[in-house]
């Protein structure tokens, strides 16, 4: 067992993590932003005792020293896995709601987790597959996990889009050159995965507060652009359960430190979603697009870029699951809120 800190336990991706972490038989504890967040994750665990499963509230991440009390446990830490970033399209400035807050998080917990958590041995990072894939490059490039996205700062600022993509570049460069300049006592790995889609476990009042990638989803399932299906934009995908797993995994295995890991099993459009959902689910077969409105969904004429997950299957030793499955899955959990 593993004592290990998540930030930003409320969140898609994190609940999904600390499912993995408890399952597999790890203590955690969790940083949120308020008692209530807090709350609501007690609540989708009753039976978790708060020697396995605690709390920590950190209001603002990106608040000067805002880690410094979170990272110190009793009994210690052993490993932190760090997930609070914003993931949304929803700002007025994308410097002060996107950027800061992704960068001045990251470098403010690796360097608490320095100053005041000498028993952490491995600290993983959530980055993204926009950290990866550089859409300068032609189509048929071959994405890896020593790629990077060079995006510059003019870039960044210029859109919401952008400055997403721009927050998960410039935060884990920040969180490699922080290791390469310190030296701390534990190793970094980052997890890289493109486009996240799955099941919510996480609190949500009702469809509109879903996280933005199964957004995407709850638009084709239910109706929202039956008249035509939205351009898929990034043709790579990873199932949420499978992201989860690899974070711990990541804590797990000592030959993941230092590496770099771009989680995805494959392309697919978001044709392929209709098409899941159309097989699973006849009663919402009228709301889906047809014929000429499927067409702004599937792949580019000229295809889209390869990718290579090797290392996520022979360091980590995921199994992917296939869309089908997620999808499915991902539809089934949204459906208790469609009334």
């Amino acid at each position: 067992m593993t004592r290990t800190l998540l930030t930003g336990g409320s969140g898609f991706i994190a609940a999904h993590i600390l499912e993995a972490l408890l399952k597999r038989g790890h203590s955690v504890v969790t940083t949120v932003r308020s008692k209530e967040k807090a709350e609501q994750i007690k609540t989708s665990h009753p039976g978790v005792s708060k020697e396995n499963l605690d709390f920590v509230i950190v209001p603002d991440l990106s608040a000067p020293n805002a880690f410094d009390q979170a990272v110190v446990s009793d009994p210690p830490f052993e490993a932190v896995i760090h997930t609070a970033s914003p993931f949304h399209f929803r700002v007025q400035d994308v410097k002060k709601d996107l950027l800061d807050p992704s960068i001045n998080g990251t470098v403010g917990l690796l360097e608490a987790v320095k100053n005041n958590a000498p028993s952490v041995k491995r600290v993983v990072v959530t980055s993204s597959g926009a950290a990866i894939l550089d859409f300068s490059k032609p189509h048929t490039y071959t994405f890896t996990d020593a790629d990077w996205n060079n995006m510059t700062w003019e870039e960044a600022t210029s859109n919401p889009i952008n400055a997403y993509r721009a927050s998960k570049v410039f935060s884990e460069k920040a969180a490699w050159d922080f290791v390469e300049k310190n030296k701390p006592h534990y190793s970094l790995t980052s997890i890289n995965p493109p486009m996240v889609y799955g099941p919510i476990v996480h609190h949500i009042k009702d469809l509109d507060g879903l996280n933005t990638s199964n957004e995407r989803i709850r638009d084709i399932a239910f109706g929202k652009v039956k008249d035509s299906c939205p351009f898929t934009g990034i043709f790579l995908w990873v199932d949420v359960r499978d992201l989860a797993l690899a974070h711990v995994l990541a804590i797990e295995k000592l030959e993941a430190a230092g590496q770099r890991f771009l989680l995805s099993p494959g392309q697919y459009s978001n044709k392929d979603i209709v098409e899941c959902i159309r097989e699973a689910f006849p009663e919402l077969r009228d709301g889906l697009p047809t014929g000429d409105a499927l067409k702004p969904g599937d792949f580019p004429p000229t295809g889209w870029y390869g990718y290579d997950n090797t290392k996520s299957k022979e360091v980590l030793g995921i199994s992917y699951r296939p869309l089908k499955e997620c999808i499915v899955d991902t539809v089934n959990s949204l459906k208790v809120f469609v009334k």
